[in-house]
């Protein structure tokens, strides 16, 4: 009996929409994307008036706290900007796993502003200690109160889109049971962090100028600015790692991996298919592909059967297969 392939031939172009499908893996967050651009402009307008009250009233917490939200203004204005280079070239058929990435690599790019801060706070609130000088700390204090408010309500924006794609995707899953974590909006998470990195270091600035205010602990407010160096570093770190993970593709202890296995060799060690190479990575927060060889004594297994069998996972979205025959022994 002739293939079911060899029986379509010859075939249109339209004959072959049957086996092709496009690339874009992963839909978009037109409300974070929507949410990064508002807090863009709203930390924009905050970073001027904390940096000019800084400077002006000779506040180091208060002057890191603007240079740090300078730099959360470049980074967010990253990941808006992130978003729509995504969705803008998600059809580019150059992009052979779809533009998700284009969000991660702002996410990365965030993390390392966000190191760079560290440092930056780290160098500004040393050199305080070595050289003080006198702070107005009255006026520096209700500056820093007004950022406060300001990071609060961009922390809330963007807040809201996570949740909003968190249920979204919770919804989306909830007949799955197979244990994955939470997929995170990694280029979310990045202007998140650094929102609310910057709402801690208004906090700490309140409370060093709080200190120095009533009880003259100058010495506070660049101690306060160091804890917060610490705080964001840590931060940061933690955002390296998670973005880094996805951009070098290292997925290969993700438990889809086992499901893949599981699925393809329902048998394990003793069955007659065994997978020899297996290659997984993600293209999309919740998307996976994956590509396989088998090797097998089963005469009926096909590409087409493989992907059957895969296809109960659906954030495995694309299935390359190579299949090898074992001859039985006699």
């Amino acid at each position: 009996m002739a293939s079911p392939i060899k029986e379509k031939l010859p075939m249109t172009l339209h004959d072959l929409s049957e086996w092709t499908h496009d690339h874009v893996f992963d839909q978009g967050n037109a409300l974070a994307e929507r949410g990064a651009r508002i807090v863009t402009w709203v930390t924009i307008a905050m970073m001027v008036i904390e940096i000019t009250g800084g400077w002006w009233f000779n506040s180091m917490a208060l002057l890191a706290d603007g240079w740090h939200m300078s730099s959360h203004a470049i980074a967010i204005g990253l990941s808006a900007f992130a978003y729509a280079a995504a969705r803008r070239h998600a059809r580019d058929p150059r992009y052979a796993f779809g533009t998700w990435k284009i969000e991660i690599l702002s996410g990365f790019a965030s993390a390392i502003f966000l190191l760079g801060v560290a440092g930056l706070m780290v160098f500004g609130s040393v050199e305080r200690l070595l050289t003080p000088a006198p702070i107005h700390y009255q006026e520096a204090m209700i500056i820093a109160a007004i950022g406060l408010v300001v990071n609060i309500v961009c922390a809330v924006i963007l807040g809201h889109a996570h949740e909003h794609t968190h249920g979204h995707e919770h919804t989306h899953h909830d007949h799955d049971d197979h244990g994955h974590e939470h997929h995170h909006d990694l280029n979310l998470k990045s202007a998140y962090v650094h929102v609310v990195a910057d709402a801690a270091t208004s906090v700490l600035a309140l409370v060093a100028l709080a200190g120095g205010w009533f009880y003259g602990w100058a010495w506070l407010d660049p101690v306060m600015g160091l804890v917060g160096a610490v705080v964001v570093g840590v931060w940061a770190v933690g955002l390296v790692k998670q973005t880094s993970t996805v951009l070098l593709d290292r997925e290969m202890d993700h438990p889809v991996v086992r499901e893949i296995r599981e699925a393809v060799e329902p048998d394990g060690a003793q069955g007659a298919t065994r997978i020899t190479d297996l290659h997984v990575w993600r293209v999309g927060r919740s998307s996976y592909a994956c590509a396989l060889s088998v090797v097998t004594r089963d005469e009926h297994l096909s590409p087409a059967r493989v992907r059957e069998q895969l296809a109960v996972h659906e954030e495995i979205v694309h299935v390359t297969v190579e299949i090898h025959r074992w001859p039985a022994t006699t």
